[in-house]
């Protein structure tokens, strides 16, 4: 097969939008659909080299790894390598872990399964995962092994023929799955190669029907291919669930370029997408490492630094790593002298002894006991939190109701209830009931914030939403019957903004509570922070440089919800706490000789975070008025 200078061309049009997209997707919101693009590419290559070899039967599964191998294994090595010594300097150790961890499964290929597996609740920002964007290159790596291999069984039972043919079923059935799946499980969609190969496998059917028509046709078809791809990028934004029908956009764009094979375009064959799409791979390689870091680091603009260096570090990666010329081997047995199995076992062997020394946390001794402490307060830490990033949480009211903490001695009169905003309150509302001779009851799982209705603002497929579907009618019964004296709402109310039916949902407890005679007692949310940055990782890492800690507190922003909410309350009789009441106006709080923010990761509060906050509660005036409120004199 001849060079395609189309496909370099669309190969620049892929990965111009994943870079854009990633540095400000206000440009381009559905950038992403770039990778889609190159999976058609790929698949569209792929089965180039199989079938060819298939044709002259010459096909050699072993002598295709090897070039499949010498092909991505170098850059990625190279880009693991440098933020393996980066992190050593830069990163937190609990960063530094996570780092470890990610370059273990990037390395070995499975790093779309570990990504869809750490895309919970608690998941950290997917701004912070450094290599969060080799789970394509896992999802082509696994396709890359076993497209060959169950097209090399079939060949002995049926034609090439049959077998071509095949491959389109395949493709129409896996676009449909897809759709289904993204519906039903859209993380698992998302990331693993049963709901991503029809995408590639349609590459396949543009390289096995090939269209013969004549120039002016061709160019019609291009330019449909490409109005389609950039349809995809300007009108899908984030919020579409994929990849489901609207994938059929960039793909079908995709192939149609492909099909259209036009080698003298002016929109593929120019300069400046001809060297881009050399680049591309090393280009999508370094992009997202430098996007991280510019905003781990709070850099302000740093597209304009960002997407030029990510360029000038493809082209050094393309000329240096890429450009070196790793031997081909046809024997099974030469296994043993393929040199990029041997940067694979090194990089994965140091990565796995980051991961497993919890990124050398003994550099800082200073920190380990505090990073131990910033976690989410539930079950395991003798918590009431019924958390569904557990992986034993099972749907059931019995085990999600049954969590009695504070003074144990005592009947539960009071009943605590919410999402994970509820729930990280447990340790803070634990020493409040003890000191006060009495305990309570905590019903939280995630999502589920006061209602009696079945909105719900995560995934209506996790079986959280069965849980809170259940609390609420927990929560209903406790009310209308009168099961406690007291309930304390908590949920996290900016989430609540985007409708205002929430905010009525919420008010409609508030009224039948009141309406029953049962004292309601509103927590705030606690302090929020710009950007999306992670303030613990930016704490620790002030830390870690000798910087003033307290320099976290420049990144807060206040609460508008808590705002709304308080105005909602007042001709209500429930009492609403207010953000100064739980929690110190720069966010701190003293620990060990050092200011430590209350967060768990911008959001939530930490168990360690919750702890202080009781200190500094029981030092305002408003502790003595909620004892007096809830009757605990």
């Amino acid at each position: 097969m001849n060079f395609r200078y189309d496909i370099n061309g669309l190969r620049a049009i892929a990965v111009i939008a994943v870079v854009i997209f990633h540095f400000n997707p206000t440009w381009v919101p559905g950038g992403f659909a770039g990778v889609d693009v190159f999976f058609v590419i790929s698949g569209f290559l792929m089965t180039g080299i199989i079938f060819r070899g298939l044709e002259n039967e010459n096909f050699n599964l072993f002598k295709f790894y090897v070039a499949r191998a010498n092909r991505i294994i170098p850059a990625l090595a190279v880009l693991c390598i440098t933020l393996l010594i980066f992190g050593w300097f830069y990163l937190t150790p609990i960063e530094y872990k996570a780092l470890g961890g990610h370059i273990a499964s990037s390395t070995s290929f499975l790093s779309n399964i570990l990504y869809w597996r750490e895309s919970g609740y608690f998941d950290a920002s997917s701004q912070e995962k450094w290599l969060l964007h080799t789970w394509s290159l896992s999802v082509e790596w696994q396709f890359y092994i076993i497209y060959p291999v169950m097209l090399v069984v079939l060949k002995r039972f049926i034609s090439l023929k049959n077998l071509k043919r095949m491959v389109v079923i395949a493709t129409a059935l896996g676009f449909v799955f897809s759709v289904v799946a993204t519906i039903k499980w859209p993380n698992a969609a998302y990331y693993l190669l049963p709901t991503r190969a029809w995408e590639m496998m349609m590459g396949g059917v543009a390289f096995l029907f090939p269209w013969r028509v004549d120039e002016a046709k061709k160019k019609v078809i291009e330019i449909v291919g490409l109005l389609l791809i950039l349809t995809s990028y300007t009108f899908v934004s984030r919020d579409v669930p994929w990849p489901g029908h609207f994938a059929l956009l960039p793909i079908l764009g995709a192939y149609l370029m492909i099909v259209a094979n036009r080698q003298s375009s002016v929109i593929t064959n120019n300069v400046l997408f001809q060297y881009l799409g050399k680049w591309s791979y090393s280009v999508y390689l370094w992009h997202w490492p430098i996007f991280v870091y510019g905003y781990s680091f709070d850099i302000e603009n740093w597209y304009l630094y960002g997407v030029p260096l990510s360029i000038i570090l493809g082209f050094l990666s393309f000329s240096y790593v890429e450009g070196i010329k790793f031997n081909s081997f046809k024997k099974w047995v030469e296994v043993f002298q393929v040199k990029p199995i041997y940067m694979v076992l090194v990089i994965g062997t140091i990565s796995s002894y980051t991961w497993l020394s919890q990124g050398f946390d003994s550099r800082y001794p200073e920190l380990k006991d505090i990073m131990s402490n910033i976690v989410m307060p539930n079950r395991e830490n003798d918590n009431c939190f019924y958390s569904f990033s557990d992986e034993d949480v099972k749907i059931d009211l019995d085990e999600a109701t049954n969590c009695i903490l504070g003074d144990k001695t005592k009947n539960p009169k009071t009943l605590l209830f919410g999402d994970s905003y509820a729930g990280h309150l447990d340790p803070l509302f634990n020493q409040f009931f003890k000191i006060n001779k009495a305990s309570y009851k905590s019903v939280s799982t995630n999502w589920c914030y006061p209602s009696f209705k079945s909105e719900f603002k995560g995934s209506k497929s996790s079986p959280s939403y069965q849980q809170c579907l259940l609390n609420r009618e927990f929560l209903h019964n406790a009310i209308i019957n009168r099961k406690y004296e007291n309930i304390i709402l908590a949920g996290s109310w900016d989430e609540l903004l985007d409708d205002s039916t929430h905010f009525n949902d919420l008010m409609e407890v508030v009224d039948i509570a009141d309406k029953n005679g049962v004292r309601l007692l509103v927590m705030p949310n606690p302090h929020r922070y710009k950007h999306g940055v992670n303030p613990i990782s930016y704490w620790a890492r002030l830390v870690l440089l000798n910087e003033d800690e307290s320099k976290v507190s420049s990144l807060l922003i206040p609460s508008k919800a808590n705002d709304i909410l308080e105005g909602m309350l007042i001709n209500t009789k429930a009492k609403f706490l207010q953000q100064r009441d739980i929690y110190s106006p720069d966010g701190m709080f003293e620990f060990n000789g050092m200011k430590v923010p209350y967060t768990l990761e911008g959001n939530h509060i930490s168990l360690l975070g919750a702890s202080n906050a009781y200190k500094y509660f029981s030092s305002v005036n408003s502790y003595g008025e909620t004892v007096k409120f809830l009757d605990l004199l």
